[in-house]
């Protein structure tokens, strides 16, 4: 990273630079100052969270009131250390959008100089929580896209929302004739809250179930009082059956699950936009309590995925997710659902927003799919059962040695086990399929989470051909389309070996030809 200013230590934005480019010390801009309120705020509201069971604990000890006294003694420390340290970063950070630069100077002990150059800026992104936007604040996160660490960004941490507008439309500001094609500008999708009715079957809702029941165990833990909990639940079931109490209690994880499913769902869809801006940029805005804006340049766009979970797609549903270059790792870690353009909405709408997106009169995901060989089938019905089969066959064992439970247990497990494993195999097989369709090579698997992902054929850099002792005896193998977009690899699984040469060799014309061995005709 190179620097063209550099800013002494007690400088204000109107001054104190020195080097080539003092006269343009004006440009140098700060923070919003009211930084130091929320990060005051935000501090005091984790001393209150953490106050109530450190006052229980040392009122056993100290007394209630030294115990109270004590905690709010060190509440105001804690906060005043924050503030203040949030007062120092604020008045050390500084930034400056220049011609061909966007620099931020930072640091107190250690100085950092950082700077991206504006040409290869791919992302802009504005997010503000609750209290950002109460008091009109934005967190902007600067990009480039490249696999380097925090290195490849710069986040600006709060400015005025008025200035995160600013900022994203001067660094995405690009030609209109950039982007080839003509396609409708504006809105391409809009919140429907019809939608929320598919959260509860995503698999979001058993794991924040589960998350509820091991909460409710872990603050009773906290307060010494977990036995309690566990007597008082005994005390309630003690008429009732181990199955009942069983099956009662999963039922409420469930609803618990439910409920936690439909509130994160509206925190994070609330105010769902999809816009096209001009100059070919994707807009998504959404959000209740933090509100996020996510921008992707479309030149940087290489396809879509059209993702179905089983529950969802179940219920004729399905999410669209982008495929670009550009996003980073740490994005991916930090932002899981960073490139989904569309929540799961009902499978119609999502080819529409994705012909939209790309530009099509259809959508590539809708495009008929050449189906796999029945070996694919076998192959999935045999892994099926020896996935039930071997864990069932180790608890009888166990129970013929150990306790008749095991036993019966490992009975209910080949009961129950068997027949969902054939129904998931058999679905899996359905599901797989290749085709091409138009400038777009399209593949699609899976059963928990089925994907269909329509992968520009321009953007695929490589093949990488897999075929096991096993499928070779099968007459099968698995085509990998390598791309620097998305998860970087595309793959037809259990594909017939000579239709899925051919689907290679058509999608990108050159590219396997010189390592293909061709049989010459039998005369």
């Amino acid at each position: 990273m190179s620097s063209e200013a550099a800013v002494a230590p007690d400088a204000e934005g109107e001054g104190g630079v020195t080097g080539p480019e003092a006269a343009t010390a004006a440009d140098w801009r700060r923070l919003d100052r009211r930084t130091v309120l929320v990060n005051a705020l935000v501090t005091a509201g984790v001393a209150a969270g953490a106050a109530v069971p450190t006052t229980l604990g040392l009122s056993g000890r100290f007394g209630f009131g030294h115990a109270v006294a004590w905690v709010l003694a060190g509440a105001i420390v804690l906060i005043g250390c924050a503030a203040a340290g949030d007062y120092v970063r604020w008045r050390r950070t500084r930034y400056r959008i220049g011609a061909e630069r966007v620099e931020l100077h930072t640091g107190l002990l250690l100085v950092k100089k950082r700077s991206l150059a504006r040409t290869r800026i791919r992302s802009v992104d504005l997010t503000a929580h609750l209290l950002q936007r109460v008091l009109g604040l934005v967190s902007v996160r600067i990009g480039t896209g490249e696999h380097s660490g925090n290195e490849s960004t710069l986040e600006l941490d709060p400015v005025p929302r008025s200035e995160g507008e600013r900022l994203r439309l001067e660094l995405l500001e690009r030609a209109a004739g950039d982007t080839p094609g003509t396609h409708r500008e504006g809105e391409l999708a809009a919140l429907d809250p019809r939608w929320i009715r598919y959260a509860p079957v995503s698999f979001v809702a058993p794991a924040l179930g589960g998350a509820a029941a091991g909460a409710v165990m872990q603050v009773s833990d906290w307060f010494g009082a977990q036995g309690q909990v566990i007597d008082w639940i005994g005390d309630r079931f003690r008429d009732t059956s181990l199955l009942a109490m069983i099956v009662i209690l999963a039922a409420a994880a469930v609803v618990a699950g439910v409920v936690g499913a439909l509130g994160l769902w509206v925190e994070m869809w609330w105010s769902y936009r999809l816009e096209r801006e001009p100059g070919g940029t994707l807009r998504i805005r959404r959000g209740l309590l933090t509100s996020r804006s996510v921008s992707i340049e479309e030149r940087r766009l290489r396809g879509v995925d059209l993702v179905e979970p089983l529950g969802i797609r179940l219920c004729g549903a399905a999410r669209v997710d982008a495929i670009t270059t550009g996003l980073a790792k740490d994005d991916e870690e930090q932002h899981g659902d960073h490139n989904t353009l569309l929540p799961a909405a009902p499978r119609p709408v999502a080819d529409k927003v994705a012909a939209d997106v790309l530009r099509e009169t259809t959508s590539p995901t809708g495009a008929p799919l050449t189906g796999h060989p029945l070996a694919a089938r076998g192959r999935r019905l045999r892994r099926a059962f020896w996935a039930v089969t071997a864990p069932v066959l180790v608890l009888a064992l166990l129970g013929v040695l150990l306790t008749p439970v095991l036993f019966w247990i490992a009975f209910a497990c080949a009961v129950v086990g068997l027949p969902v494993g054939v129904f998931l195999a058999r679905d899996a097989y359905r599901g797989l399929g290749h085709a091409i369709s138009g400038d777009y090579l399209v593949v699609r698997s899976g059963t928990l989470r089925r994907s269909t992902a329509a992968l520009e054929r321009a953007g695929v850099i490589g093949w990488t051909v897999r075929q096991t002792y096993f499928q070779r005896r099968s007459g099968v193998l698995s085509l990998t389309a390598t791309t620097a977009a998305g998860a970087g690899a595309y793959t037809a699984y259990d594909a017939d070996a000579s239709e899925g040469l051919d689907f290679a060799s058509e999608a990108v014309p050159g590219l396997l030809e010189p390592f293909l061995e061709r049989t010459p005709p039998a005369r």
